[in-house]
């Protein structure tokens, strides 16, 4: 038997659906949608500009802002390093990010500083929120950009994005959001969050891997330099040939999870409550990594003090598949960076589990999952 599968923030299964409306453009429909003489590629670029108002529909956002890439990792090195490579030597040169983003944000914030920007990375409170009054504080009139998560891809807790951008605004910054955590589990609108820049992928919405978007909105004062060279596609910022499949399949899965959000996330609140709860029974001295209530529904992430995660992930990985935090870090002999940013202690860091329900997690496996997780926390204490 297969483990009962609770990683759904390292990937989510492609929904059946979405195989079914990429199908045709692995076989009968595969021209190139750059070609503009013959059917083929007529017809590949009609998917692929439906796909584009799929997306921009789920965030609210118009068809001409949107940027398909390879996935979250390529939009947010677009969205930062495209954005200070259009500034010049007189222009803006300070960054700000949370302690808490993915690798893409801070590795790639990092970078610039090897080409004279600041970077300042804010620290989170220990629920894991930003303080909107460090923000303020950092905020100054060579901001060029501020990058915040909106759900984070370990605890889930939810950043106040529309705080955080009305402040870039006031300040004369441009706000950017990796999203990609957040869709299909919480409601995204562009115009509501504020943001200018948001980057998603389509292996975390039950879409395919390798494929992306950058929401780029249109305002004359926000400006992008592409960080690869090949070609004009994608207004162009993103040169080669559009992969019609995949683009095809993430429009699709973002039609599906605008279409079933509410009923998902009403489903997911419910089992990741029973879920800890089921556990609290046994195990009164559980760590709860995160703000519990501002968090993306179906996501946990705890430690129980004396047992190391990575053990624990390994011992149950027969029965259920969890994880010790970003599947970016696997191998890291560090504990997770986020949850030292709360403040948690290594040694309690180091215990920390990430469990994440998803679209497909039925009740029973939940039931399941939890006896089995109890029965060999027991063994290891």
């Amino acid at each position: 038997m297969k483990p009962i599968y609770l990683d759904y923030q390292a990937t989510t299964p492609v929904d059946l659906r979405v195989v079914s409306a990429m199908q045709p453009y692995w076989t009968e429909n595969f021209g190139n949608p750059h070609s503009e003489g013959h059917p083929f590629g007529w017809a590949a670029r009609q998917a692929v500009e439906f796909a584009r108002s799929q997306v921009a529909d789920f965030i609210g956002a118009d068809d001409n802002e949107i940027i398909f890439v390879s996935g979250a990792t390529e939009s947010c090195n677009l969205a930062i390093r495209g954005l200070a490579a259009s500034q010049s030597s007189n222009e803006r040169k300070q960054i700000i990010t949370l302690a808490t983003e993915h690798a893409a944000v801070l590795e790639t914030t990092g970078w610039l500083r090897e080409y004279g920007f600041e970077v300042q990375v804010l620290p989170v409170k220990p629920d894991g929120i930003l303080d909107i009054n460090e923000l303020e504080s950092a905020l100054t009139e060579q901001t060029l950009l501020v990058s915040a998560m909106l759900a984070n891809n370990e605890i889930g807790v939810i950043q106040p994005l529309k705080e955080i951008s009305s402040l870039c605004h006031a300040a004369g910054a441009f706000c950017h959001t990796d999203a990609t955590q957040a869709a299909g589990r919480i409601e995204i609108n562009v115009d509501e969050l504020g943001v200018d820049l948001l980057s998603l992928s389509g292996h975390k919405v039950y879409g395919p891997n390798g494929v992306g978007m950058l929401y780029v909105r249109n305002r004359v004062d926000l400006q992008l330099e592409p960080v690869m060279t090949g070609g004009f596609q994608e207004n162009g910022l993103r040169p080669g040939t559009i992969a019609v499949p995949l683009v095809v399949g993430m429009g699709e899965a973002c039609a599906i999870a605008g279409r079933e959000f509410h009923q998902d996330v009403k489903r997911l609140a419910i089992l990741g409550q029973y879920l800890l709860s089921e556990l609290k029974e046994d195990f009164s001295d559980i760590e709860i990594f995160g703000n519990i209530d501002r968090r993306v529904p179906g996501n946990l992430n705890v430690g129980i003090p004396g047992v190391l995660g990575e053990n624990l992930v390994e011992a149950i990985s027969a029965e259920v598949a969890i994880s010790t935090g970003a599947a970016c870090s696997t191998g890291s002999p560090e504990p997770s960076h986020v949850l030292l940013a709360l403040g948690v202690e290594p040694e309690l860091a180091a215990t920390g589990i990430r469990i994440s329900l998803g679209r497909f997690t039925t009740n029973d496996e939940v039931s399941t999952a939890s006896t089995a997780l109890r029965r060999i926390l027991k063994r290891q204490l």
